[in-house]
């Protein structure tokens, strides 16, 4: 993307000078990047001041007011919004209102992150392209180091493995996102490679870092992260046939078919992943005693989620009210399940049809989808692969329940999908349409 429009006077000089070029606006969004990434990975406190630091950096922005009437013409910047005026809503009927101000609160990224990206003067190609890599180094050395803490005690890590247990990464990040983390960082690692600020050595580095993000994957058996890998792979290679390559999409599929298949016979984390998760599935199946076993609880909140979803269809029974239906109807029906193991709901889908009902589903379909509607966004490779991935996952899990999973769609929305119909609707502004391929 390009760098700011507007010149330096040639008498201009310290605070004023930087603020007049836009360079104080675009570095205090690039502080803000290079703190989400961060905090992702390590520090919960550098993430939760990102969206502020890229505030301030909309507000910084020379040609404010420019920019404002331009964000407002955004598509991806209105349904977050709107999600967020079905929380302010739902005050009017919740029954939980300590949880209600909480979620007031916690939500705010929904409008300060697309506001940051869609205000603030953008981040240069090189910039963008840095923090990519940012993310992508970042977490393949996380993962190295995970899988360091687990080549420690490889047998006992992989007999956990066989009961349905899991690591979280070295730095504490919950194992469903960190799967997730890891797909999004070796697909990304391969798109990077294309970039044009990409050098030979830094090209070497990414194929490095996105081998580690998937052995990584395979060896941790990160159950979700594997689903959303092998799906997206699977969706690549749908792609590559619709194009008419068909000797390299043939060569692709079978490449798909082959590795988890080597991965099973070869890796026991995989095999005692797949034993593990289909004796899970028989449990449920045979009416057993599932209080051990997390799919099968999965499956018992999904079919009470769809109660709760029937008696209220329009707006659901508040966002801020979910755990207090979802543990009501555990009451009523609650499959032999000890009140520690009535889990939440574990589907994206169905917590947004809980608490907001048809609205609040058909808005968060609008999130997810809504960007595809555009031609310039659903070519873009990085919106595609962010979107894809995110929809995948949340299949088996709610990612936005959790601070770390919210934190994860909310930055890279931002980064990712605003960001970039921002450059396809303002080229002028942000660079060529050609910036479009780049992170």
């Amino acid at each position: 993307m390009g760098t700011p429009a507007m010149e330096p006077q040639r008498n201009a000089s310290g605070w004023h000078w930087w603020w007049r070029t836009g360079r104080l606006s675009q570095y205090l969004l690039l502080l803000a990047c290079a703190a989400g990434v961060a905090g992702l990975l390590a520090s919960r406190a550098l993430v939760a001041l990102s969206p502020v630091v890229g505030v301030f950096a909309a507000l910084a922005n020379p040609a404010l007011g420019q920019s404002v009437a331009k964000w407002l013409r955004l598509r991806t910047v209105w349904a977050p919004a709107a999600l967020y005026a079905l929380l302010i809503l739902s005050g009017f009927y919740t029954q939980e209102w300590a949880v209600w101000r909480h979620e007031t609160y916690r939500l705010l990224p929904w409008l300060g992150v697309p506001l940051a990206f869609g205000v603030a003067v953008p981040l240069s190609r090189r910039q963008r392209f840095g923090i990519g890599c940012l993310y992508v180094g970042g977490t393949a050395l996380v993962g190295l180091a995970t899988l360091g803490q687990y080549f420690v005690h490889p047998a006992a890590a992989n007999e956990s493995f066989g009961i349905g247990q899991s690591m979280p990464s070295i730095t504490g990040i919950f194992h469903i996102h960190f799967g997730l983390m890891l797909a999004l960082a070796a697909f990304f690692a391969v798109l990077l490679r294309r970039n044009a600020q990409a050098t030979p050595f830094l090209k070497v580095l990414l194929v490095v870092a996105a081998a580690s993000c998937v052995i990584t994957l395979h060896l941790l058996a990160y159950r979700t992260g594997l689903l959303v890998f092998y799906v997206m792979a699977l969706l690549d290679v749908v792609h590559l046939l619709l194009r008419r390559r068909l000797v390299l999409g043939l060569l692709a599929l079978l490449l798909l078919g082959v590795v988890p298949w080597v991965a099973y016979q070869t890796l026991e984390p995989v095999q005692q992943r797949v034993h593990a998760t289909i004796w899970d599935l028989f449990q449920f199946r045979d009416g057993n005693d599932i209080n051990q076993y997390s799919l099968s609880r999965r499956i018992a909140a999904w079919q009470n989620a769809l109660a709760i979803a029937q008696q209220h269809p329009l707006l659901g029974v508040g966002p801020a009210d979910t755990y207090r239906a979802m543990m009501e109807q555990y009451s009523w029906k609650d499959f032999g399940l000890l009140p520690e193991n009535r889990v939440m709901v574990h589907n994206q889908y169905l917590h947004q049809l809980i608490g907001g009902g048809i609205v609040g589903l058909g808005l968060w379909l609008l999130v997810l989808f809504g960007p595809f509607m555009k031609p310039a966004l659903r070519r873009n490779p990085y919106v595609y692969h962010f979107l894809c991935m995110q929809a995948t996952a949340m299949l088996v899990d709610s990612l936005l329940e959790l601070q770390i999973g919210f934190n994860l769609f909310v930055f890279c929305y931002g980064f990712i999908v605003v960001a970039a119909e921002r450059c396809a609707t303002s080229p002028i502004e942000t660079g060529k349409p050609s910036a479009l391929r780049m992170v």
